[in-house]
């Protein structure tokens, strides 16, 4: 017996008790094969998980640090509260670009509030988790069909992979409420690209690709970021200047600069005051509710919506000056307007701070990562923004969630571990509640990284723990050596990840299964792609269209006259061509329950079945398919048997399931329908029918 087990015993605890509480006691006492195994699964998981953290950072909008700081906490919670030993759980890309889709509306990317706000949604995310596990609600997961996460999955992967083409190119993207728009204007930029950008874009795409077919042991993520990271320093990738607008010598360019510098500047006011308001009517109680401040907010928000379009296609217009420096006489440094050649790129306009301009000549950069361990900080509280992000938190937990447990579920499947989803459930919203008081965003399970920890040997959780010190180094003395990671490599290892995960024969399975299926999942698609960013808005449609499918085949369930086939077994007589068993009564299958939303559906295909046998005096109804009968389908049930008997027709059922006949009997409907006219089965039923009807035995 275990040192853990004598002391949990001798303190009078059972070890099940205490291993519900902390299953992380399940991993010792750790076996030498075992922490080999951890160890070199956990170093294998850090080299892939320290660029991919970083890389998924810039997809929510936020610095990289930021995917550093993801990678420490909560990948320690959620391995030790989790169900699934395998489970590497982090910054993810889906989660992360739903992150920034549902904060952009309210601060601006980078911004100080736009991070205060990411943190707020990983609170959020992981209290709604949190509060699904401890009910054991991880059922809610059913509600998405599979047809709706393939045709939703599809969409985010495009989504994600195509959000990433402005970095890929080095172009800017305005961010708007319709992503196609915005993507549209990064197709009409392609002229401008930057032609070493594309080079690194490429050639990570290309080195992944080569490195995962010819060389699947070595870690193709950590290869390109220092490769790329190398180069970049080796080229001098990145060129930036500083300039005040009397060196912008093209006054059409410093116009347009001066314009951009001014917008922006008047919408970080307008979002400062809208800050302000909010806290100020969080703090008022609700007798004391300040009416002045709500139309104050409402005026800022038209102000906030003015200059955002006023800013959409200047910043596009402005990235169009293409400048080139030149020595003036007296030694200054002036910019002049020049074309753009794949040798000599052009200047261009980055961004504005202080009254000076931001030029770029190269690409973009990492840059400075601040060294050190996240400090501990409260998430932002305001009731406000928090009500308008409630509905993406719970939708984001709910997906966070179905790809986490799709995740271990396959992983267990080959280790036949035993899995419980709604421990799953708590140990990731655990993660993203404590991940949220040091700076984390919101984080999810990993496909690729537990995938990487299976196969490389990971035998416990406690290799995520590994991981996560890795990270942690990482954090404390190699912030300095990312500086010259090239963006457009950190681009290109999302894209790499996320059209791995494009799968359109799993749509085309569906609508072969079944046609309703396939149209759902190619409808969440469309809606998906049309509704982006707001990706929370698929999920939605998609979940609506499987419950009015699912509706609609409820409402109105088969049913049908069965004929004899030659050898006596009974089919349906339209869909088999069969002539029908006699003219004098009718076999009808109902293969539903009978309850209150197709009981008038039920009564409909008995009086059809009676107007194409108007000789029939009986109808057998094939009960064999109503698993239940509630109140509604009971009464109608009442009522057709008396309408049936005043019109000299009986109405009888066969093979009713003992719950049905019970029910009946509570009712007192069996007497209503009389018990000669109950069967325990059909060849029963069909028998007497025959002898009551005076017809030759069936």
């Amino acid at each position: 017996m275990s040192s853990a087990h004598l002391s949990a015993m001798e303190a009078g605890v059972p070890r099940s008790a205490l291993t519900r509480f902390f299953p992380f006691l399940r991993w010792f006492p750790l076996r030498g094969d075992a922490l080999r195994g951890d160890v070199v699964a956990g170093v294998s998981v850090a080299l892939i998980l320290i660029p991919q953290s970083m890389a998924y950072a810039t997809l929510a909008g936020l610095p990289v640090v930021y995917g550093l700081y993801a990678s420490f906490l909560p990948v320690m919670v959620a391995s030790m509260w989790g169900a699934s030993r395998f489970l590497h759980t982090g910054p993810v890309a889906l989660l992360s670009l739903m992150s920034a889709a549902a904060i952009e509306p309210l601060a601006t990317r980078g911004s100080e509030e736009f991070i205060a706000l990411s943190m707020t949604l990983a609170l959020m995310v992981g209290v709604l988790r949190l509060a699904l596990g401890a009910f054991r609600m991880g059922v809610l997961i059913n509600l998405a069909s599979h047809p709706v996460i393939n045709g939703f999955t599809n969409a985010a992967a495009l989504i994600i992979g195509l959000s990433l083409l402005n970095t890929f190119i080095n172009v800017p993207m305005p961010r708007s409420d319709m992503f196609l728009r915005d993507l549209w204007h990064v197709f009409e930029q392609l002229p401008l690209a930057h032609v070493p950008t594309v080079a690194f874009g490429l050639g990570t795409l290309l080195l992944l690709s080569l490195m995962k077919r010819y060389t699947p042991r070595i870690p193709g993520v950590l290869a390109v970021v220092v490769l790329g990271t190398l180069l970049s320093y080796a080229i001098g990738f990145e060129k930036t200047a500083i300039v005040a607008p009397a060196q912008i010598e093209d006054g059409a360019a410093r116009a347009s600069f001066e314009r951009v510098a001014a917008l922006e500047a008047e919408l970080a006011r307008v979002k400062s005051e809208q800050a302000e308001a909010r806290k100020r009517l969080a703090a008022l109680g609700e007798a004391e509710h300040d009416y002045a401040l709500d139309a104050g907010l409402l005026r800022l928000g038209g102000e906030e919506q003015s200059l955002k379009k006023q800013l959409y296609g200047l910043k596009v217009e402005v990235y169009r000056h293409a400048l080139a420096p030149f020595r003036t006489t007296d030694g200054n440094t002036v910019y002049r307007a020049a074309e753009q050649t794949v040798l000599r790129p052009a200047w261009r306009f980055v961004a504005a701070k202080d009254g000076q301009f931001k030029l770029s000549g190269g690409g973009q950069v990492v840059g400075d990562i601040p060294a050190g361990l996240p400090a501990f900080a409260l998430p932002q509280m305001d009731l406000g923004v928090m009500g308008g992000l409630l509905g993406t938190a719970f939708i984001m937990a709910l997906i966070g969630f179905m790809e986490a447990t799709s995740i271990s579920r396959a992983l267990a499947a080959q280790s036949r571990e035993r899995l419980d989803s709604n421990q799953e459930l708590i140990g990731q919203g655990l993660a993203n509640i404590v991940g949220s008081f040091f700076q984390s965003y919101t984080v999810s399970g990993s496909f690729s990284r537990s995938a990487v920890a299976a196969k490389s040997g990971a035998r416990t959780g406690f290799y995520a723990i590994i991981s996560a010190v890795g990270v942690v180094l990482t954090m404390l003395f190699l912030t300095d050596a990312f500086y010259h990671l090239p963006q457009p490599v950190l681009a290109a290892i999302v894209m790499s990840a996320v059209f791995a995960l494009i799968d359109f024969k799993t749509l085309r399975h569906a609508w072969n299964v079944r046609r309703s299926d396939g149209v759902v999942g190619a409808l969440t698609f469309v809606a998906t792609l049309w509704m982006a960013p707001q990706l929370a808005s698929g999920v939605l449609v998609g979940v609506v269209l499987t419950v009015l499918v699912f509706l609609h085949g409820v409402m109105q369930p088969r049913s049908e006259i069965l004929g004899k086939t030659r050898d006596g077994s009974l089919a349906g007589a339209i869909s088999h061509d069969l002539p029908p068993i006699s003219e004098h009564y009718v076999a009808l299958r109902f293969d539903a329950s009978l309850v209150f939303i197709n009981s008038a559906y039920f009564e409909e295909a008995v009086m059809k079945a009676l107007a194409q046998f108007p000789r029939a005096r009986a109808v057998l109804v094939i009960g064999d398919g109503i698993n239940r009968i509630d109140a509604t389908g009971e009464e109608k049930l009442r009522a057709l048997t008396r309408d049936l008997k005043s019109a000299g027709v009986t109405l009888m059922f066969s093979g009713l399931k003992k719950q049905v006949r019970e029910a009946l009997v509570r009712a007192g409907l069996d007497e209503a329908v009389g018990a000669e006219n109950l069967f325990p089965g059909r060849d029963l039923a069909l028998a007497a029918l025959a002898r009551r009807y005076d017809l030759r035995p069936a």
